[in-house]
């Protein structure tokens, strides 16, 4: 049974945190090179997870969700194995921030909650969400040691608590196995054409002032790209089903458009989508731009 269809009348899953660079707004463009059939699907740069929230509206398959952010996959494993305990410390948060707010003295709640340690994947987890909600535009980001680093944001009464959603994202969960790993580890359980692998990795630059990779405390660099390219292929080369996005530049387009990256001869597909850009922290450079999507099949 189809995840739509077992939560009738009921909210369906999206992203609980906002995400540079979410694929939310780019799904209906994604959907013409979704394969038609999948039994596993693989997702190692899981971020904000719109791609699979989507899938399971969709289809029926066995989902492996990692990262290399170990606070992001607790979190994730936190909603799946602890929803209503989250809910109740970020109905705490809510309440608190909303109180700090009509002191006129919300900044001190959001520093002090950004500055605390906590003990527990639940503490963590409320603190993560809270902060994403509050955060200036919603960014994730941390600095060299781990520790998140984005300054508070204006907000008017922020939804920090949405109980229906984090429900329906929990049962999205429920049998998905989610885990901390780096990207190449996919080469593990990835094997046939009954595998559908999508990589969302830290966008290639497109100028030097747009070097937007170190959403965590790894960096993404270019031979980090070229690795990728090199994973994309091996898992090509097995019949996996491979679909990649990344930033429309010449170094991408070189990447995977020219140069023969299959045994045969037969190129991967590179397609053109129309995007938004929203992290800037110039107005003026916010608005459309081109992205790639890039399929094996």
């Amino acid at each position: 049974m189809l995840l739509a269809e077992s939560i009738k009348d009921k909210i369906l899953p999206r992203p609980f945190l906002k995400w540079a660079g979410g694929k939310s707004k780019l799904l209906e463009q994604y959907k013409p090179y979704i394969p038609n059939e999948f039994k596993f699907y693989h997702e190692p740069f899981l971020g904000g997870g719109a791609v699979f929230f989507y899938l399971c509206q969709l289809f029926d398959f066995q989902a492996t969700l990692t990262d290399i952010n170990p606070n992001l996959i607790e979190a994730y494993n936190c909603v799946k194995n602890n929803v209503e305990e989250l809910i109740q410390q970020l109905e705490e948060h809510q309440i608190n921030h909303k109180e700090a707010e009509s002191r006129r003295n919300s900044a001190h709640y959001y520093y002090e909650v950004r500055s605390r340690i906590y003990d527990t994947p639940v503490e963590r987890t409320a603190r993560l969400i809270y902060l994403n909600r509050t955060c200036f535009n919603g960014l994730y980001r941390e600095n060299s040691k781990g520790e998140f680093n984005v300054p508070m944001g204006r907000y008017k009464n922020p939804q920090i608590c949405n109980k229906n959603l984090l429900r329906s994202v929990s049962y999205a969960l429920k049998d998905a196995t989610i885990e901390t790993r780096h990207f190449t580890e996919v080469l593990k359980y990835a094997q046939s054409s009954e595998d559908f692998v999508y990589f969302d990795p830290p966008y290639y630059p497109l100028n030097n002032t747009s070097y937007f990779t170190a959403y965590s405390k790894y960096s993404f660099s270019e031979d980090e790209h070229i690795k990728l390219r090199d994973v994309f292929v091996e898992l090509a080369e097995r019949g996996v089903k491979v679909m990649l996005s990344n930033s429309d530049c010449n170094f991408v387009n070189e990447l995977y458009r020219d140069c023969k990256v299959f045994k045969t001869d037969r190129m991967p597909n590179v397609y053109q989508i129309s995007a938004s850009r929203f992290i800037n922290s110039d107005p003026t450079k916010r608005g459309k731009i081109n992205e790639l999507l890039i399929t094996s099949y």
